[in-house]
C-alpha cells in the first residue's frame, strides 16, 4: 500500500524526514539493497491536484544512502508513530536554496530509492508551511 506521510514544516524553516521503508518483498530496505537516492520539492496547486512546481535548487538532488537509510530499525524520540522504528532520515538543506517560503501553501517533498533490483520506491511527505 502506498500513502503519503502528512506533517507542517515552518515557513523559512527546514525538515526532517522519517519514515519505514519497505521494498515490495514488504521487507525493510537496507543500504545494500538502494543503489541511489535523490529528492524533488515540489510546490502544489490547491486548485489543480495534478500541478506541481518544482523548486529551484531542490530538483532530482542526490542524496547520500549511508546517511539517510539504516540497517536496522531505528526508535529515538524523533519517531512518535509507533514502537517498531523508522530506517530512513533525511534533513533537507536549505542553507543554499530556501524550500518552504510560502505560509498557507502545501508542498510535496518526492524521494526516488533506486534500488540494485526491482522498482523504483517512492517514499513522499506532505508537508503544510506554517
Amino acid at each position: 500500500m502506498s500513502t503519503d506521510t502528512y506533517g507542517t514544516v515552518f515557513k523559512g524553516g527546514s525538515a526532517t524526514c522519517l519514515a519505514r521503508v519497505v521494498g515490495h518483498d514488504a521487507a525493510a530496505v537496507t543500504r545494500t539493497d538502494i543503489s541511489s537516492i535523490e529528492y524533488s520539492i515540489y510546490l502544489l496547486d490547491a486548485d489543480d491536484p495534478d500541478s506541481r512546481t518544482v523548486l529551484s535548487g531542490h530538483d532530482a538532488v542526490a542524496v547520500d544512502k549511508i546517511t539517510t537509510v539504516f540497517d536496522s530499525l531505528q526508535t529515538d524520540a524523533r519517531w512518535t508513530r509507533d514502537t517498531t522504528g523508522y530506517n530512513f532520515r533525511h534533513t533537507i538543506d536549505v542553507t543554499s536554496s530556501a524550500a518552504f517560503t510560502l505560509a498557507g501553501r502545501d508542498y510535496l517533498v518526492e524521494y526516488r530509492l533506486t534500488p540494485y533490483t526491482g522498482q523504483v520506491i517512492l517514499v513522499r511527505f506532505r508537508l503544510h508551511c506554517i
